[in-house]
C-alpha cells in the first residue's frame, strides 16, 4: 500500500539524499512545510517569519519500506534533542519533525515516538503532527545532492546502505 510522510530533520537535502537510497520508496520531493504565509520562497523561509520548516516529501510503498523502518531509520540520522538545529544548520527552519494527513498514520507515529522516548534520557524535540500545508521548494533544491554530490550534508549518506 502506497503512504505519504513528511519528514523535516535539517536540511531538506540531507533527508532527500538519504531516503532516494531505499527500496521501496516511490517518490521525494522536497518543500517547505506547515507555513504562515502561502507559497513560501527559500529566503523567506530563512528569515524565520514564516514558521515553515524544511521538509521531505516521501511517497513509499508500506509493503516493501514499512512506516517502523523509515521512523527508525529517520531518528538514526537526525539528533532528536535538537530544538531549532541539525548539523550545522540554525534556524527555527531546521526543526525536526514528522508530519502526515492521515489520524490513523498520525497515530501509529505517536506510538513509536512515545515508546522511543522512553528510552532515552533527554526530551525528544521533535515535532509529530498534522500536516497542515506543503509548498514544493524550488527546482534548485530537488535531489540537490544527486546532483551536486560534493554539497554539503550533516547526514551520511552511506547509512543508507546499512541495515536498521
Amino acid at each position: 500500500m502506497q503512504q505519504t510522510i513528511y519528514l523535516a530533520g535539517g536540511c531538506f537535502w540531507g533527508i532527500q539524499g538519504y531516503f532516494d537510497l531505499l527500496k521501496g520508496v516511490i517518490d521525494s520531493k522536497v518543500g517547505y512545510a506547515n507555513s504562515k504565509i502561502q507559497n513560501p520562497n527559500y529566503a523567506l523561509v530563512c528569515t524565520g517569519q514564516t514558521g515553515a520548516t524544511e521538509t521531505l516529501e516521501l511517497v513509499f510503498e508500506e509493503n516493501i519500506l514499512s512506516l517502523d523502518e523509515i521512523l527508525k531509520r529517520f531518528f538514526s540520522i537526525i539528533d532528536p534533542f535538537a530544538l531549532n538545529y541539525q548539523g550545522n544548520d540554525f534556524g527555527t527552519q531546521y526543526r525536526s519533525g514528522i508530519f502526515v494527513q492521515d489520524v490513523t498514520l498520525l497515530k501509529k507515529i505517536q506510538s513509536f515516538v512515545d515508546t522511543l522516548q522512553k528510552t532515552l534520557p533527554q526530551k525528544i524535540q521533535t515535532e509529530v503532527g498534522l500536516l497542515e500545508n506543503f509548498y514544493l521548494a524550488e527546482t534548485y533544491h530537488q535531489k540537490y545532492l544527486a546532483k551536486n554530490p560534493k554539497g554539503y550534508c550533516h547526514i551520511d549518506l552511506s547509512k543508507a546502505l546499512e541495515e536498521i
